[in-house]
């Protein structure tokens, strides 16, 4: 069976959904970066000022998104086309790295309690941010301009050649990458499922230990936060991936495609999962 979507409905959805997530992710970094500020500097909040930093630079090339679907017409360079394109993979696998690393992070904090070595791993955390941040912005840009969405072939082995008119249309791209997307997306499901497993798992035995004092526990709030971050990564991304092994099989559905991928952006809203009360501080008038 073939789904199909009216082209005006895509183009209209898929406005709204950049949109709003360009207006609320902006929104959000800006408070979690008042928020921060003042904050002591430690390995998971290094993961949060990278995780931060990735929303920015996908956050910068929404308006190109919008514009797109706005006139459904691409009037600037298939360069910058193919490297707005791959900005929202880009974001999404940076993202669920970084997530990983936050939550893994959580989870070593809740069995280890040996805190000897934070400031040698704080030190080793900011440096290696510079290092993978100075890798991803010098080799992204170039394995985008040489080799994301050319090569393709069609059915007959001939070259398939860019539309100068259209954009994020490199489906037909994917026929030899098949292997690295299916993999690439069952272990994202994979680890995604399983952190979130052992994260509940953690504020079973926390919420047994302090039971209805469970709320005022500092250990138990962080906890809960990170269930939440864990739920954030599951539902933008689970769905998405799990779709997409079918869409390999089915390049035809390319529209269905963009509008499940668009969904993932709202991963850009995870920061207020940090924010907690603070949110509230922002926006309270000050007390004497």
């Amino acid at each position: 069976v073939i789904f199909t979507i009216n082209t005006d409905f895509l183009q209209l959805s898929l406005v709204a959904i950049y949109s709003v997530v360009l207006l609320s992710g902006t929104v959000s970094l800006s408070l979690m970066m008042h928020a921060m500020k003042d904050s002591p500097l430690s390995t998971t909040s290094v993961a949060v000022l990278n995780l931060i930093f990735a929303h920015f630079i996908f956050l910068c090339t929404v308006p190109f998104r919008i514009y797109y679907y706005a006139v459904e017409t691409w009037y600037l360079s298939s360069h910058w086309c193919r490297m707005v394109s791959a900005m929202i993979h880009m974001h999404m696998y940076m993202s669920f790295a970084l997530y990983v690393i936050i939550l893994l992070s959580r989870l070593l904090t809740f069995y280890n309690r040996d805190t000897q070595v934070s400031s040698f791993k704080r030190i080793h955390a900011v440096m290696a941010s510079v290092v993978v941040w100075i890798v991803v912005l010098v080799s992204v840009p170039c394995g985008i301009l040489y080799s994301y969405g050319k090569g393709g072939t069609d059915s007959n082995g001939s070259m398939l050649s860019n539309q100068n008119t259209s954009c994020f249309k490199f489906g037909k791209y994917m026929e030899n990458f098949k292997e690295v997307n299916y993999t690439v997306s069952a272990l994202i499901i994979v680890v995604a499922l399983l952190l979130t497993m052992l994260q509940a798992n953690i504020l079973r035995v926390l919420y047994r230990k302090y039971q209805n004092k469970s709320s005022s526990q500092q250990d138990f709030g962080a906890q809960l936060k990170s269930f939440f971050f864990a739920l954030i990564m599951v539902i933008c991304f689970v769905p998405y991936h799990i779709f997409r092994m079918y869409y390999l099989e089915h390049i035809d559905m390319e529209d269905i495609n963009e509008v499940l991928l668009s969904l993932t952006t709202f991963n850009c809203l995870d920061m207020l999962t940090f924010l907690g009360r603070k949110t509230c501080y922002l926006f309270s008038p000050r007390r004497v």
